[in-house]
């Protein structure tokens, strides 16, 4: 029992990270709609939004073709072409029969996915080449009702509704007594984690509420020259600060409201359920849909938890942010708060970082500082000529992250060379995975070529590689299943299920195997 009580506390409190999550996301559009004064509160708000925006721009500058081409994909039916195969530059491998390197040499997937969003319709082709042994004509399609199945060895197409496949599952196993699968719920999937809707509701209700709630007198300006990245900046320095007090009443304005409100838990439970893809209701892998229902049944009462628990908090130096503003962007930042909950020992966050901004060249440094724990984030983005030049190292303790990246962009076809490394202490050493490859967008369709090499400490330079043929375009429709031989498994009970499983199909299996390895005259499955 003490068990189970501790679970359903841990549950309840990460229901509250996904509605500080949610919250998050949403960010800086708040800003949108505070602009009506010249306030500081305002011109504090008008900055965050202000250089979210500004980076996101610069962003889509620098990789428009990509963001077009993401574009075109959403608005139009598509077909996709990828082609994975391996290259293995190790030492030569002795023994029986294939060696490794003749099998990853020898061997690809190809797998050619056609989708078109609007009409919730999927279908994909996959091709095995192992080593010479040649598998074709792996076909799945799928629209919001309807599976379809093409194998190989099969002389019928295998077809299922979802409202069947969910009979046949509470059928065959109690535990999916009150499953109920939805195959659209694929499709809303690839719509995103959050609604339009559910963004402009968590937009309105609670990032509205929160800027509506900071006191006016929290916020004060004045002007300093501060020093950025080695450059003396003559800024506007706007100081944000809530007194412990201020804190907790915002905190507990924030629970209060949440606990009431059936919109935010409708969204909540709609997130994670999202997690599960085709899974709607009922009893859900590992068994997760009992946690649901348990999380959201505590939702009040965790949130309760939280606001008796924020009383009792401990914030002796309330909450500071300071920002300094040059051209309505943030070029310097320093955050701290302290805090612990009774009767434990106070911790501190610190946060402060300044940033380089312009059209050509974007530099922000930050230090997280939480004790005597520190971790800092370098980031260098420059481009000029339609040449990207980008290093971003992440580094704390004694472990360093890195990434490096060069590219061109000339007439549609970007080249480009990215390098992924990481440094620890002894025995892990460092290592990196070279990207590099390049891609051709065009109106209506797309070409790439990627090469992955992998480097380890102690392993022979470029090992084993990875490389990845992408050819995509538009098309006018999904191509449709062949309907003249269907089986439509719908029709059979579990049991009828299981008998045609065990004989057809296996049978069938049995002797497109002994045709493909080379032994057409038959033989069993136990000979191997």
């Amino acid at each position: 029992m003490e068990e189970s009580g501790q679970n359903k506390k841990g549950l309840s409190k990460k229901v509250i990270a996904i509605i500080v999550a949610a919250i998050v996301i949403v960010g800086g559009s708040a800003a949108a709609f505070v602009l009506i004064t010249g306030s500081p509160k305002a011109e504090y708000f008008k900055a965050e939004k202000n250089t979210v925006e500004f980076l996101t721009e610069k962003v889509q500058e620098r990789y428009q073709p990509e963001f077009e081409w993401v574009e075109t994909t959403m608005e139009n039916p598509t077909e996709n072409t990828v082609e994975l195969s391996g290259e293995y530059n190790g030492p030569p491998t002795g023994g029986m029969g294939m060696s490794p390197e003749q099998v990853i040499n020898n061997s690809t997937l190809t797998m050619t996915s056609q989708l078109d969003q609007d009409n919730k319709q999927l279908a994909t082709n996959l091709q095995v080449n192992f080593a010479g042994v040649e598998i074709k004509d792996i076909k799945l399609f799928m629209d919001s009702d309807n599976a379809f199945l093409q194998l190989p060895f099969l002389k019928e197409v295998l077809t299922i509704q979802d409202s069947d496949l969910s009979k046949l599952l509470q059928e065959s196993d109690p535990a999916f007594e009150k499953t109920e699968i939805d195959f659209e719920a694929l499709f809303k999937q690839m719509d995103g984690m959050l609604s339009e809707k559910d963004r402009e509701y968590l937009t309105d209700e609670y990032l509205m509420m929160i800027f509506n709630e900071l006191p006016d007198d929290a916020f004060e300006t004045k002007k300093e020259t501060v020093s950025v990245q080695d450059e003396s900046v003559d800024a506007e320095k706007i100081t944000f600060s809530l007194t412990e007090k201020q804190v907790k009443e915002l905190l507990t304005t924030i629970l209060e409201k949440a606990k009431d409100d059936d919109q935010l838990k409708e969204i909540v439970e709609k997130q994670m359920r999202n997690q599960f893809g085709m899974f709607t209701s009922g009893s859900l892998p590992g068994d997760m849909e009992s946690e649901i229902d348990t999380a959201m049944e505590d939702f009040e009462k965790s949130i309760d938890e939280a606001i008796s628990e924020t009383k009792d908090l401990q914030i002796p130096d309330g909450l500071t942010s300071v920002i300094w503003v040059k051209d309505d962007l943030i070029v310097k930042r320093d955050f701290s708060i302290s805090m612990a909950a009774k009767d434990e020992k106070v911790s501190t966050l610190s946060v402060s970082g300044d940033h380089s901004l312009t059209d050509s060249e974007q530099n922000i440094a930050y230090k997280f500082t939480a004790d005597d724990s520190s971790a800092t984030i370098d980031i260098n983005l420059s481009n000029k000529d339609d040449s990207l030049k980008d290093s971003i190292t992440i580094a704390g303790g004694d472990t360093e992250l890195s990434y490096n990246g060069e590219s061109t962009l000339k007439d549609g076809t970007r080249e480009f060379e990215r390098l992924f490394s990481f440094q620890t202490p002894e025995p892990n050493g460092s290592g990196s995975l070279k990207w590099n490859g390049e891609a051709t967008y065009e109106n209506d369709q797309k070409t790439a070529e990627h090469t992955f090499t992998l480097k380890l400490p102690n392993l022979p330079q470029d090992f084993v590689s990875l490389n990845i043929k992408n050819d995509a375009k538009t098309i006018k429709k999904v191509e449709q299943p062949d309907d003249s031989n269907v089986k439509n498994l719908g029709d059979m009970s579990a049991q009828e299920l299981e008998m045609y499983f065990q004989t057809e199909v296996a049978g069938q299996f049995q002797q497109w195997l002994m045709k493909l390895m080379g032994n057409p005259g038959g033989g069993n499955m136990n000979s191997f």
